[in-house]
């Protein structure tokens, strides 16, 4: 192992280089503070690598997203959602008898116990169906009393994490029934996951509902495409709460919450709104593209280009692509013309041709058609985060696992303090 030598007032301090399966590089600091009585200043961990994990590998430079060393664009075009579930959190692709144990129990725990049904009716019909996701799967801990304990035997944490895959999409199509003011519909344990999400969604007591092959592949491929993205804010969160060896549900439940922020989950709902303003100034024509483009470089203006950029990438997303052609084919296979995509066309055409947004490396991300494809599969816009969640949920699951397997400590950050040195306290009469 190699070392990086620092020097720090006059003191000569070596650390450890480590170096990923990958080459990418990063200095053990774990002693520094108690080697110097410094600590490092890294405002949102941009610079900074919270764990080691064989999860997930993502360079951003090259457009690279990997699952477990297979590329995400044979899992997105070759896998069900459920096969790339069990990759992430068990580290291999199942052979066909784990595989169909592994189905056969999420199949068998997509019911939810009858009396969450009162806790539905006890939201309004307008709550957010994040937040409603967010505390019933918190709740679910309540049920299931013997998974508190992170430290439990193997076969316990399996089942708890088959219960919550299965029950979580049960939660997720219930909260949308209760916004609509329909009637909830049961899960169905003939169909396959993807397929039994939008029956639970859009069918009706009142008539029979037809599976849409195309609509099920598409969704299965976003499922897959949202399933993991390294240490991103929500999966962080994860494992920070996870850390305190707080339960899968509340360490999950947390994650959701901070998934429900509009700068990390809620970006492709920002997209769909982005393109209906440009949709009611104009619509497609190049003319209007124009304008809207010169509004996107004016920092003035207060219009940003949504969808477009991410923090890691800095070439194409490569999950862009993929979701760009599923868009296509659903809206022609449903026989829907959505001026939207039209407008998201031409917008990606002229910015892709712009040096402003080629020169700061600005390209499509995941969200930018994403919520089109919801959209197009008629889902509402403040489900799409709902659904991001189904998709992040085996991500979320295998870093906890990961956590709870390596022992890893319970998160504490320091801090550099910049307040008030040491004052009096003062009775009120005097201040």
């Amino acid at each position: 192992m190699s070392t990086v030598k620092m020097n720090v007032e006059g003191k000569t301090i070596e650390f450890p280089s480590i170096t990923g399966s990958e080459s990418k590089k990063a200095l053990d600091i774990s002693n520094l503070r108690a080697e110097t009585g410094y600590v490092t200043l890294d405002y949102g961990l941009k610079n900074t690598a919270v764990t080691k994990s064989s999860i997930t590998f993502l360079n951003g430079e090259e457009g690279i997203l990997r699952y477990r060393g297979y590329p995400i664009e044979q899992l997105a075009e070759k896998a069900s959602f459920l096969e790339v579930a069990y990759l992430l959190i068990y580290g291999e692709l199942p052979t066909l008898d784990e595989l169909d144990k592994f189905t056969s129990g999420v199949t068998n725990h997509t019911l939810i116990h009858e009396n969450m049904k009162k806790f539905f009716e006890g939201y309004p019909q307008h709550a957010h169906p994040m937040g409603v996701l967010a505390s019933m799967t918190c709740a679910l801990s309540s049920f299931y009393p013997e998974s508190l304990d992170p430290n439990q035997e193997e076969k316990a944490i399996d089942q708890t994490i088959l219960r919550l895959i299965a029950k979580t999409a049960t939660i997720a199509a219930w909260s949308y029934k209760n916004s609509v003011g329909h009637p909830v519909m049961y899960p169905q344990n003939r169909l396959d996951y993807s397929a039994n999400l939008l029956y639970m969604m859009f069918a009706k007591p009142t008539e029979p509902y037809e599976i849409n092959n195309k609509v099920v592949s598409a969704l299965n491929k976003l499922l897959i495409l949202h399933a993991d993205h390294e240490q991103n804010c929500s999966t962080y969160t994860t494992r920070v709460v996870g850390s305190s060896q707080a339960s899968l549900y509340a360490a999950v439940s947390a994650g959701i919450m901070a998934l429900w922020g509009p700068l990390h989950g809620g970006a492709n709902q920002a997209v769909v709104e982005m393109l209906q303003k440009i949709y009611d100034d104009g619509g497609a024509s190049k003319e209007n593209i124009n304008k809207w483009i010169a509004r996107f470089k004016d920092k003035e203006s207060g219009q940003r280009l949504m969808g477009f950029g991410h923090r890691v990438y800095k070439n194409f997303d490569p999950r862009a692509t993929i979701i760009k052609k599923a868009a296509d084919e659903v809206l022609d296979d449903l026989n829907v013309d959505d001026p939207l995509l039209d407008i998201a066309k031409e917008l990606e055409f002229a910015a892709l041709n712009d040096s402003y947004f080629i020169d700061k490396k600005l390209y499509p991300n995941v969200d930018y058609y994403s919520g089109l494809l919801y959209r197009a599969m008629g889902i509402p816009t403040d489900m799409f985060t709902v659904m991001f969640a189904l998709g992040r949920l085996p991500g979320w699951i295998a870093n906890w696992k990961e956590m709870v397997e390596d022992k890893q400590p319970i998160t504490r950050p320091r801090q550099i303090y910049i307040g008030e040195n040491k004052r009096d306290y003062m009775p009120i009469e005097g201040r």
